[in-house]
């Protein structure tokens, strides 16, 4: 009884999520600009219009060049910080992880007003590097996570026996650590790139002129012809989201599971 009890309350809990983001999709292909049931009918044309969208382009650029770099820099500090945290006895290891964690915890708004007041006191501008500044503070964390959980899947002693056989620390990363930890690192990459990709609220504050895709998106709501297209960019979005979760979670599981394997 209470296993069913809470299978229900588990698909309930997932119906009440997912069901109101599938009318994205069904919305996407419905051939009227009102969105209404019944629908009036099929049609791609929403899509075709992305592809003749120049300000959209523009935007998708922004917010690539922003999620790629936010994705390699915060998986690089992540990497050494996982590594200090995890290798290395410190005194306040916790307090360091909590610290790192806070802008997890603190309101994105807060975060994006706090942010622009700093660039405007040390004299920086708002621009798409702002952007990634911002990004970082919440895509750390993300990344720490991932890789500290990676560390420590895998036996350090690895890293001691490349050491006793004459290899300096450098060859032993690389050789040794970095082949363990691949799939932290790429699952790692996928994740960040996706939360800065979506991120909306920091960017708003930071990008200045500069346009990222969800400000975009925010920007054509007020345009009630505009909203079918908004719904199919949404819909694409959306898929390419839920595909790089997939793959970021696979991969780290995967990473997780080989040297359970050669135990």
């Amino acid at each position: 009884m209470k296993n069913k009890t809470l299978t229900l309350y588990a698909l309930a809990y997932l119906a009440f999520l997912y069901v109101p983001v599938l009318v994205l999709p069904i919305f996407s292909f419905n051939d009227s600009q009102f969105i209404a049931f019944p629908l009036s009918g099929f049609t791609t044309r929403w899509y075709a219009g992305l592809a003749a969208d120049s300000a959209m382009q523009h935007a998708l650029i922004n917010s690539l060049k922003v999620g790629l770099t936010t994705a390699l820099l915060s998986t690089l500090l992540g990497l050494m910080a996982a590594k200090a945290v995890t290798r290395y006895r410190m005194r306040g290891t916790g307090a360091i992880m909590a610290f790192i964690s806070l802008p997890l915890f603190i309101p994105d708004i807060v975060l994006g007003i706090s942010l622009v007041l700093l660039l405007g006191t040390v004299g920086l501008p708002l621009s798409l590097a702002a952007v990634v500044l911002g990004h970082l503070l919440v895509c750390v964390p993300f990344s720490l996570t991932v890789l500290v959980a990676r560390f420590e899947g895998f036996d350090k002693n690895l890293e001691e026996a490349s050491a006793d056989l004459g290899e300096g620390s450098w060859m032993t990363f690389w050789r040794v650590t970095f082949p363990l930890m691949l799939p932290g690192i790429i699952a790692s990459l996928l994740l960040t790139f996706i939360t800065s990709f979506d991120e909306f609220l920091v960017a708003y504050f930071l990008s200045g002129t500069e346009a990222t895709l969800p400000i975009y998106i925010w920007g054509q709501l007020r345009f009630p012809e505009r909203l079918p297209m908004v719904l199919a960019l949404g819909a694409t979005i959306l898929t390419v989201s839920v595909a790089l979760v997939v793959l970021a979670e696979y991969v780290r599981n995967l990473g997780v599971k080989k040297p359970m394997v050669g135990a």
